[in-house]
């Protein structure tokens, strides 16, 4: 599942967020040309983070990239501080993954191992919202859609179309009295679904317990668990810089994986993280290791639903860019990468 598969359960589960497609023999759609300062998507966006803040919900979620199908039973609660949900995997291997505001526990119980991690929001959506340079009103557009049903609700349909060709365009469905996001597409520049990822069953208002999801969450007897380390730090302590900038695309974070064991192939991996308000790119930095690296027989970027990679041997390092965007904007993000020390 990419990102953006997570993106939208974490916007459904944490702030909801879907894209939609208008029927052939609709009316033409209404577009609001968005300049920076005005409102329309600001408004919209927090429509759907306020939703996700202030509704009780279940239900079966499903995303499609290419040939790939998976499922998910989702099950959302919010006290209006702290939202939590519990997230079970119907297709492939069993996982079921709490989140707790910024905290995450992953169950894996063929394995028997519980990985427990924070991650942090790195300024996304909604966060960036409330932020005074906030790029999302800058690079995308707003257009109206028609409505559709969808999971059994009546939804309204959104595009926004990015302005340029470094970022992919989405279709988001909500529902009409909610707002929670039921159904999100990302298009490609000729308007393709590279990724769908929508509600197949949801009951909304459903009486969902945050202390019995709480207490399945800390219950992990019987699992060895695991917390992953990650050291904040920034990319020019760490000797790196990014000639000029990628438009409308900001630095979030930077973090250092630590790891106590030295045979932990991903000890001091740094992942720079960046972000437009919607789409983001990481990029993750680790010294070359001809064992591991020469089995990675082309720099070709790789792709997935709407996920891209991009790998290239800098000198001495190993770079590894991902992200939900086009291959040409991690091409531009690691052409401007440069060693300072």
């Amino acid at each position: 599942m990419s990102r953006h598969a997570v993106f939208f359960l974490s916007l459904v589960f944490s702030a909801s967020l879907a894209w939609a497609q208008g029927e052939p023999n609709q009316p033409p759609a209404r577009i609001l040309v968005v300049k920076a300062e005005d409102a329309p998507i600001s408004r919209w966006l927090m429509r759907l983070h306020d939703a996700a803040r202030q509704r009780t919900y279940v239900g079966t979620f499903v995303v499609t990239a290419g040939d790939t199908l998976s499922s998910s039973r989702i099950w959302h609660v919010c006290d209006g501080q702290q939202q939590l949900e519990r997230i079970d995997a119907l297709t492939g291997a069993a996982r079921t993954t709490f989140r707790r505001n910024d905290q995450v526990v992953t169950f894996l119980p063929e394995r028997k191992v519980v990985i427990s991690e924070t991650r942090e929001s790195f300024g996304l959506f909604p966060n960036l919202l409330n932020r005074a340079d906030s790029s999302i009103a800058r690079y995308y557009g707003l257009k109206v859609l028609g409505q559709e049903r969808v999971a059994g609700v009546v939804a309204d349909g959104v595009q926004l179309v990015p302005v340029d060709a470094l970022r992919y365009g989405y279709k988001v469905w909500t529902h009409r009295e909610t707002g929670v996001v039921v159904k999100v597409q990302t298009l490609d520049a000729a308007q393709g679904v590279l990724e769908q990822a929508a509600f197949s069953q949801l009951q909304l208002g459903e009486p969902v317990s945050m202390a019995g999801l709480a207490a399945l969450m800390g219950n992990t007897e019987g699992f060895r668990v695991y917390k992953p380390e990650l050291q904040k730090t920034t990319a020019a302590q760490e000797g790196w810089l990014l000639k000029g900038k990628v438009a409308g695309f900001k630095s979030m974070a930077c973090h250092k994986r630590v790891s106590a064991s030295q045979a932990d192939p991903a000890a001091n991996t740094l992942q720079w993280v960046f972000s437009d308000g919607l789409a983001s790119v990481s990029l993750f930095i680790e010294a070359f290791e001809a064992e591991r690296h020469h089995k990675i027989v082309s720099h070709e970027p790789f792709a997935m639903g709407a996920t891209r990679m991009l790998t290239l041997r800098m000198g001495d390092w190993w770079i590894t860019a991902v992200g939900e965007v086009p291959a040409q904007t991690l091409a531009t993000f690691v052409q401007g990468l440069e060693r300072t020390k």
